[in-house]
């Protein structure tokens, strides 16, 4: 019988063979892609006699797949449970499974048409139970790595000072630690107001560590080391290509680094008008706009400030905008100068003498009472940084156990009644001190806080100006 070309038989077995080919090319690829799986897989039919598996798995069971097809499963496969989920009906995820001496992990997961179990699949999805061991035993180290690593940077980038690291039992000092404990809890932004040397760094550490964002980093960023040509990127950093010289990368700005955590802004009287705008619009925005960026981005910062002027008279000389100054005062603290604490010198003295017997190596008996009364007599214009750099000298020069009132009479007098100027007499060593931590400040600027760049411009060596760093107390403001 001949079949008429177009005709509706000649159209539905042209139907059959094109549905016949498309099901010989799938089932190509299913066989292509169980053969080159890595993972062992196996098929059975609803009586457990086995349809189909791959060479992995024949491998792995220690046979060949002409030995396995056609059998049941139990014939081939040790401990197998692959015939009770076909009549279970039920699967079987992550199951331990002993074969050749080896504990391995294998899945059985029942396969329906119509509703009506067709077969079973099988795969292996850990051969040896030990490597897995293995491999979550490397994950735990490198959790314990990461968490090690976390730690160490929270040391470098987190707070290094509590309200125990502020020493003191005076009223006053008491009174400003209180309220910056209470307002640590807020994320208000904070304005410390203080002489330098009085601890403003230290009260900066310790509301970051007080605050519910302690666990985040606390970035420091002194305003007046910083060039008014680099202020913008410094903080607020810049995209790849936005200037000659950028890096291909781009830059995370102090702002970014401190996502989550506190920046504290110390000298933030330094900050140049044009930064005060921008300052202004991350207090408001709370966003910042990296420079060569498209669009701004989010931040979560909280803000601590400080300077050792009046604020309010810059802003009185035009210096300083005054929206960005009364956004700043949202919280004022002023810390007080030791003079006005003079009770807890001996205190404080006896903390600094200590830290200074670890730093140095110098071992100390204590401060004669005449010497204390010295200390007690002074006016203190340096406050407690240079109670401590007073303190460190009179160990080096020290002939016995004790500071005596010849080791502090080159810094300090016991004239109570003088002007605040007339409790400096300055010697020429004292002259020579202070000329060195200016020449030491001025480098650090010019250098935009490189301290190798610094050291090489005042010709020391690094190891020598960190050394000094630590004597003048200079970035511990």
């Amino acid at each position: 019988m001949r079949i008429r070309k177009g005709s509706w038989v000649h159209r539905l077995l042209r139907r059959a063979v094109n549905n016949e080919a498309k099901v010989t090319k799938e089932m190509h690829i299913v066989k292509t892609a169980m053969d080159q799986a890595y993972e062992g897989v196996i098929i059975v039919d609803a009586q457990g006699y086995i349809t189909s598996a791959n060479q992995s798995y024949a491998t792995f069971i220690g046979t060949t797949l002409d030995q396995m097809i056609g059998r049941h499963v139990t014939e081939v496969v040790e401990n197998t449970r692959m015939h009770i989920v076909a009549k279970t009906e039920k699967a079987e995820i992550a199951q331990l499974q002993k074969i050749n001496g080896h504990q391995m992990i294998a899945s059985r997961i029942p396969i329906f048409s119509d509703g009506e179990l067709v077969a079973v699949v099988g795969k292996i999805m850990f051969q040896d139970v030990s490597k897995l061991f293995e491999l979550n035993a490397k994950y735990e180290k490198l959790k314990k790595e990461l968490e090690l690593y976390k730690q160490e940077l929270n040391k470098r980038l987190g707070a290094k000072y509590s309200f125990d690291s502020i020493i003191g039992t005076s009223k006053v000092i008491e009174d400003v630690k209180a309220l910056a404990k209470k307002v640590a809890k807020s994320d208000s932004t904070i304005l410390l107001n203080g002489e330098s040397g009085t601890g403003k760094e230290l009260f900066a550490h310790s509301i970051h560590l007080e605050s519910h964002r302690k666990n985040g980093p606390l970035i420091r960023v002194n305003c007046s080391a910083i060039p008014e040509s680099l202020f913008e990127s410094e903080l607020f950093g810049y995209k790849e290509g936005s200037f000659t010289g950028a890096k291909k990368s781009g830059q995370k700005g102090k702002f970014s680094l401190a996502n989550n955590g506190t920046i504290f802004l110390d000298e933030i009287s330094e900050l140049p008008m044009s930064m005060q705008v921008k300052l202004l619009r991350v207090l408001q925005e709370k966003e910042i706009e990296p420079v060569g960026a498209e669009m701004p981005e989010p931040i979560d910062v909280r803000i601590v400030a400080a300077s050792n002027k009046s604020l309010e008279e810059l802003v009185e000389q035009g210096t300083f905008r005054k929206d960005l100054f009364y956004r700043l005062n949202v919280v004022a603290l002023h810390i007080p100068a030791l003079r006005e604490r003079k009770e807890d010198i001996p205190v404080l003295a006896e903390h600094l003498i200590q830290q200074l017997e670890i730093e140095t190596g110098i071992p100390v008996g204590g401060i004669e009472p005449a010497a204390l009364e010295m200390l007690l007599a002074y006016e203190w214009p340096g406050n407690v940084r240079e109670l401590r750099n007073v303190l460190e000298r009179a160990m080096y020069v020290k002939s016995g156990d004790m500071i005596t009132e010849q080791e502090l009479r080159a810094y300090v007098t016991r004239n109570p009644g003088a002007s605040p100027a007339a409790f400096h007499q300055k010697t020429l060593q004292h002259i020579l001190h202070e000329a060195e931590e200016e020449a030491i400040r001025k480098a650090l600027k010019e250098e935009k806080g490189n301290k190798l760049a610094a050291a090489q411009r005042l010709g020391i060596s690094k190891s020598s100006l960190y050394a000094k760093l630590e004597k003048y107390y200079i970035g511990k403001d």
